[in-house]
C-alpha cells in the first residue's frame, strides 16, 4: 500500500487488570478470565509460560497465578503477534524485549515487520498462514489484529490477491458457520468492519490519479453488502485510478445527482441478488457528454439489461474495464 507518510508504530494497549472487590492482596486478573479475554485456552497461557517463560510475574509456588498489568499487555502482544503469523518462540521474544509504556502501560511495537530481522519490509506470508490468522483473530472479537492482519497483506500482496487468497475465504468461512448454527453474527459484523476499515485506508490516500473524470461506484437502491465495492474501490486507488465509492443503499435520485456533479468516466451499480437487482435502475440516468460506461457488477442482476449497460460478475472483469477506461 502506498502512502504519504511514514507509518506510525501501533500502539497494542492492554486490557485494565481486574481485582475482586475486597480482594486488595491479589490484585490482577486470573488465568481463565485472561484466557477468555484473549480467545485462547487456559492451558495455552500455562504453555506459554513453561515454555517461553511468558507469565505471571510474581506468581509463587502454591498460589493461583494473577497477572498484573504489564504481563497482560505482553500477553496480549504475544497473542496479536501469533494471530498475524509469527512464530510463537519469535513472538515471545519479542513481547518479553517489548517496552511497557509506564503511563498507561501499553506495549509498543510494530507487529508488521519482520520480527528481529531490523526490516521495515512487509512480510509476504503464504495465505493459509494470512487466512487461519485472521480467522483467530475475528473469532476472538479482536478487531486491532484484524485490520493489523488485512493491512499487512495489502501492503505485501497487494488488495487483489488479499481479496481473493484472504478476504473471501475467511467470510465464507464465517458465513457459513452462521448459516449451519446460527451463531457468529457478531465474528461476521466485526470481521466486516475491520475489513472495511483497511481498505478504505487504501482508498483514502492522496495519490496522483492517470483519469481526468473519476470512476463512481455505488450499490443499488436495497442493496445493503457493499464489502465488495469497497475492495474495488481499493483495488483501483492502488493502481492509481481517482474513485468515488458511495457504498451501500444508495437511491436513484442520490446516483443522479452524484453522476451530474462528478461527471464519471463509468459508473458502476452493485447488487448481490435478484432481490435488488432490478434493471429499472439502469435506466433513466442522466446524460452526459460524453457519456459514461455504465457497467452493472455483481450477480443480481435480471436480465435483460438496459442496452448498452455492460454486465460484469467476476471481481478481476470489473476491474480490468474500469482500469482500461481510466487509461483511454
Amino acid at each position: 500500500m502506498t502512502a504519504t507518510a511514514e507509518p506510525t508504530e501501533p500502539r497494542l494497549a492492554f486490557p485494565e487488570a481486574v481485582a475482586k472487590q475486597g480482594d486488595a492482596m491479589h490484585p490482577g486478573i486470573t488465568v481463565a478470565a485472561l484466557a477468555r479475554r484473549l480467545g485462547v485456552a487456559p492451558a495455552t497461557l500455562r504453555t506459554w509460560d513453561r515454555r517461553y517463560g511468558l507469565g505471571s510475574s510474581d506468581h509463587e509456588a502454591g498460589s493461583h497465578r494473577r497477572y498484573s498489568e504489564a504481563d497482560v499487555a505482553r500477553l496480549v502482544l504475544m497473542r496479536r503477534l501469533v494471530n498475524t503469523g509469527v512464530p510463537p518462540g519469535a513472538a515471545a521474544r519479542t513481547a518479553l524485549a517489548a517496552p511497557v509504556d509506564q503511563d498507561d502501560r501499553g506495549v509498543e511495537v510494530d507487529a508488521r515487520t519482520q520480527i528481529g530481522a531490523g526490516s521495515l519490509a512487509p512480510i509476504a506470508r503464504p495465505a493459509a498462514v494470512v487466512v487461519r490468522g485472521l480467522t483467530q483473530a475475528s473469532r476472538s472479537l479482536d478487531a486491532a489484529t484484524c485490520s493489523e492482519i488485512v493491512c499487512e497483506s495489502i501492503d505485501a500482496r497487494g488488495v487483489v490477491w488479499t481479496w481473493e487468497h484472504v478476504l473471501i475465504p475467511v467470510m465464507v468461512e464465517v458465513g457459513r458457520l452462521w448459516e449451519s448454527t446460527g451463531r457468529g453474527v457478531e465474528v461476521e459484523h466485526l470481521l466486516s468492519e475491520s475489513v472495511i476499515a483497511a481498505l478504505s485506508a487504501v482508498s483514502l490516500v492522496r495519490r496522483k490519479v492517470i483519469n481526468a473524470r473519476p470512476v463512481l461506484l455505488a450499490c443499488a437502491e436495497l442493496e445493503t453488502h457493499s464489502l465488495p465495492l469497497v475492495a474495488l474501490g481499493a483495488a483501483l486507488a492502488e493502481k492509481n485510478v481517482g474513485v468515488r465509492v458511495l457504498g451501500g443503499r444508495v437511491p436513484p435520485s442520490a446516483l443522479i445527482s452524484a453522476i451530474q456533479r462528478v461527471g464519471p468516466s463509468a459508473v458502476l451499480l452493485w447488487s448481490s441478488s435478484e432481490r435488488t437487482g432490478q434493471p429499472h435502475l439502469l435506466e433513466n440516468l442522466p446524460d452526459q457528454r460524453p457519456a459514461p460506461l455504465l457497467l452493472a457488477a455483481g450477480p443480481g442482476w435480471v436480465d435483460p439489461v438496459p442496452t448498452g449497460v455492460v454486465r460484469v460478475t467476476d471481481f478481476a472483469g470489473a476491474l480490468d474495464r474500469l482500469v482500461e477506461v481510466a487509461r483511454a
